[in-house]
């Protein structure tokens, strides 16, 4: 595996990895070929796809259909637009009813850039954890991202995973093994904790080296597993720090800053926490990624500018 990979293509060819194994499993599109990069899927097995159009409901539907056949579905679009089109059928034909279907949300959080909130996934964290029996993810890097859909493809039941719209550097070496639930801590500190999910992970990886620099260790903490999530690690992982901060392409409210939010109040810690993300109320600014990201706040440079504020 390169050093940087598009997540699309990691999927893609766990696809087919699936397939050649002998998992009885079908892709289902709307219109998305190209977003989802699955051109070589076709290729190798031409009837093993369903392309709907773009009628984002009826994928989902459809691939609820094919789940309740024996089949294991898998939807590939853009988050923004199954998110939205489709949620009453994520809510009701999957969720509700346990449907062992796999949606991926790809080109998650503002990977569209500046075509803006209309093509903008900032919600959907906040919304699929609204919802029962579904396990959320958000992989960080390609091979956290291949361990996780072949966790998923594995698993019997409603799985979303965040897919990131860029390529993403490699984080983990070949030792590391997703666990479901887990939280993955990439560097030891002290008075500082800094957590993130999906491609932010890289931000505050940065933001730690930055700060080590200047003599501050911070603990730097990944949340690739949303649901199930081991809130009891996750609180271990950050209760002897002074200060917390959290790092997502979201909105602050309902996702990855919510969950530690909960996790500290219900812990009883007393560690200052602020959330970085898109700002309650607003929407995510119309530019390329680092644009935006230093304009909300949450580039390298500014996560560590405010730990060292906080501190």
């Amino acid at each position: 595996m390169s050093n940087a990979e598009h997540l699309a293509n990691v999927m893609v060819q766990a696809f087919i990895d699936a397939v050649e194994k002998g998992v009885d499993l079908v892709p289902v599109v709307a219109d998305s070929t190209s977003t989802a990069k699955i051109g070589p899927f076709i290729k190798q097995f031409p009837d093993r796809l369903v392309n709907v159009g773009i009628a984002e409901q009826s994928m989902v539907g459809t691939a609820a259909g094919l789940a309740l056949g024996g089949k294991v579905a898998v939807t590939c679009n853009a988050a923004p637009f199954l998110i939205s089109r489709a949620n009453e059928q994520i809510k009701v034909d999957v969720c509700y009813n346990n449907t062992n279907v796999k949606l991926f949300g790809l080109n998650a959080g503002t990977s569209y850039g500046p075509l803006a909130s209309t093509h903008h996934a900032i919600d959907d964290i906040a919304i699929m954890r609204g919802f029962g029996n579904i396990q959320i993810f958000a992989p960080s890097s390609p091979r956290e991202c291949r361990q996780i859909i072949d966790y998923a493809i594995g698993y019997q039941g409603p799985v979303y995973i965040r897919m990131d719209g860029k390529a993403l550097p490699e984080l983990h070496d070949e030792s590391y093994q997703f666990v479901p639930g887990a939280v993955v801590t990439l560097r030891e500190g002290d008075v500082l904790a800094l957590v993130a999910t999906g491609s932010t992970v890289h931000e505050i990886v940065e933001a730690a080296a930055l700060l080590a620099d200047s003599g501050i260790q911070a603990t730097v903490v990944s949340v690739p597993s949303i649901r199930p999530c081991d809130t009891k690690a996750l609180l271990a992982a950050v209760k002897d720090c002074k200060a917390v901060i959290t790092v997502e392409e979201h909105n602050i409210n309902g996702g990855l800053g919510s969950l530690v939010a909960e996790v500290l109040a219900e812990g009883g810690t007393g560690a200052v926490l602020k959330r970085l993300g898109i700002p309650d109320g607003e929407y995510a600014a119309a530019a390329d990624r680092n644009w935006m990201r230093q304009h909300h706040g949450f580039d390298a440079q500014s996560i560590a500018a405010l730990a060292r504020e906080m501190l």
